[in-house]
């Protein structure tokens, strides 16, 4: 299903633009003198956290199930949670079941959130990586459609309408991007992102940023193989990836500068200065772009620069 594809393009990414469902796009993008003072750059955070799901995830589900055949059989995927919601919230509106494979040990929030729109949850494992394979096996057993985050143009392009908007909300202001930091899990939002700023600012760096625990995509960019680690124990359950996706990695060669890592400290950092300069309770997968500019920022200094808090569905009981 996914092999052979054509990487996500700045034509796609302005398509979805056009037909992604508005609850989902023109997100805030907002600036904080003093997060600026305390990074020592110009940061502009796009706030992915306030949608009906509360993550960036909606884009590109929305924007797959878009383009896929008309027809009522039900799409099955695994998810951490995020994903799982977004392709539920389409799924919903298209009139398709939606079956979602989690790990036992994900986000009970995530799990509730994912039913409450409408889809079938299975649990099955103890990690992601071990859901979405019995999740590719249920559907395969049963001629169901999967669809797997990370691998199919259409999610990157979704995701890569954040690019378009962060680019062209600058534009209007006569402003210009040195660099974008984005946390990086299955690939769709850092490659999607990619595909935009490679065709319409190449001057500006793009970088992922992964959990230290949860290396596996770091480290297949850097070696240029597939590189799958025993684990991803970190608290930033939105990219634990302990497979790298193959699609992913092949955009990742053409669409991204650098990519770093940050321990579970500097994530839980991340997300109090979240909650310090903007106001704003993020998850840790979607403060790990701040993350990685606390640890790693010192060369961007006066530099402009943007990232994506791009999830607040955080475990009940840590709000902060």
């Amino acid at each position: 299903m996914t092999k052979n594809q054509p990487h996500p393009s700045a034509e796609g990414i302005r398509a979805a633009a056009a037909r992604i469902d508005a609850c989902f796009t023109n997100s805030p993008l907002i600036g904080q003198q003093t997060a600026d003072l305390a990074l020592g750059l110009n940061l502009f955070a796009k706030v992915e956290t306030l949608n009906p799901i509360r993550s960036f995830k909606g884009r590109g589900t929305d924007w797959w199930l878009r383009n896929q055949p008309a027809g009522n059989m039900p799409v099955v995927s695994a998810s951490a949670g995020n994903f799982g919601q977004g392709l539920a919230y389409a799924g919903r509106s298209a009139g398709r079941k939606v079956v979602i494979f989690s790990a036992k040990t994900a986000n009970p929030a995530k799990i509730d959130a994912m039913r409450r729109l409408g889809a079938e949850v299975i649990l099955h494992g103890e990690d992601f990586d071990a859901a979405k394979s019995a999740a590719r096996a249920y559907a395969e057993d049963r001629g169901y459609a999967f669809v797997e985050d990370g691998a199919h143009r259409e999610i990157a392009e979704g995701a890569g309408t954040i690019a378009l908007e962060i680019t062209e909300r600058l534009a209007r202001d006569g402003m210009a991007l040195d660099a974008v930091v984005v946390p990086l899990g299955n690939g769709a939002l850092l490659t999607g992102i990619g595909a935009w700023i490679r065709a319409n600012a190449p001057g500006c760096r793009v970088i992922g940023v992964v959990a230290a625990n949860a290396p596996a995509m770091k480290q297949s960019w850097e070696s240029g193989r597939l590189v799958s680690t025993e684990t991803a124990a970190t608290a930033a359950d939105g990219i634990a990836v302990r497979e790298c996706v193959p699609y992913a990695l092949d955009c990742m060669r053409v669409t991204v500068d650098d990519v770093w890592e940050v321990d579970e400290a500097q994530i839980g950092a991340a997300r109090e200065f979240c909650r310090i300069h903007y106001g704003l309770v993020v998850e840790e997968a979607g403060a790990a772009g701040v993350a990685g500019l606390l640890a790693h920022g010192a060369p961007l200094a006066g530099r402009t620069v943007a990232t994506v808090l791009c999830g607040g569905n955080v475990r009940i009981g840590n709000p902060s």
